[in-house]
């Protein structure tokens, strides 16, 4: 796998009088996991929304890899297949489709946008969902399945065309604590085959036992960045030391 990074610089979204990115810059290496911090509403989904181009962005650029994202409008997605193939993105709701089963929803985009033959595609798809310990569900559909199963089906499908950069918007939101662990120890392992993962969270114990660096995001900017110990234990900004101080009350 040839490494990709991701490289945000000066990232600025208005939505009518509402500044929501002001100027954010955010870089994460082949390897590392990067958690996005921030309150309720501080823009985290957004910037991965921006990165996936799902979301037009007024100012500034996105590079993952060689693929550059400009301001402007979306793209028609004839022209976003480059960047597909090197983002895949877990969002907060699952977003698996109902009517297909988890086996039939990792292997849609390695069929139809990859062009892999339905048994090649149904052999990576079960692949993926062993190696993330839901092949037992491969046949079930999502509403058959429990939030921690539904999430690592999710993720087996934004692995299914072998990104190199993964983003997860939180995804412990429905995971009850043990489970939450061993999603952060699966997350480890994608990160130690050299993909960079971008992860938003409200939960701060999830985020000291997955991360590598922390981000904070507050104002439109990041605010704080820096080692995720040095961030966590030794805070910089107050608006991180207020995030820390929720989480203690």
């Amino acid at each position: 796998m040839t490494a990709v990074g991701l490289q945000i610089e000066a990232l600025q979204l208005r939505r009518g009088d509402r500044q929501v990115l002001a100027g954010v810059d955010l870089a994460v290496a082949p390897g590392e996991v990067c958690v996005l911090l921030g309150t309720s509403g501080a823009g985290k989904s957004t910037v991965l929304r921006t990165i996936v181009a799902l979301e037009p962005f007024d100012r500034g650029s996105i590079g993952v890899g060689s693929v550059r994202i400009s301001p402007g409008p979306v793209p028609p997605e004839s022209r976003l297949r480059a960047l597909r193939d090197q983002v895949g993105m877990v969002f907060q709701d699952h977003a698996l489709f109902a009517h297909l089963s988890a086996r039939e929803n990792v292997m849609l985009a390695p069929m139809h946008a990859g062009a892999i033959h339905p048994p090649a595609a149904r052999t990576a798809a079960d692949g993926l969902l062993a190696a993330l310990g839901v092949l037992h569900r491969a046949d079930a559909y999502p509403s058959q399945l429990s939030g921690g199963e539904a999430q690592r089906v999710a993720i087996a499908r934004a692995l299914a065309r072998n990104p190199q950069l993964l983003l997860l918007d939180e995804p412990t939101a429905a995971l009850d604590p043990a489970r939450r662990g061993a999603l952060a120890e699966a997350l480890r392992g994608l990160a130690s085959e050299g993909r960079a993962l971008l992860i938003t969270t409200h939960d701060l114990a999830f985020a000291r036992r997955v991360a590598d660096t922390v981000a904070v995001l507050d104002g439109g900017v990041i605010v704080e960045t820096g080692p995720a110990e040095a961030v966590l234990g030794r805070p910089g900004h107050a608006v991180t030391s207020a995030l820390l101080a929720n989480e203690a009350a």
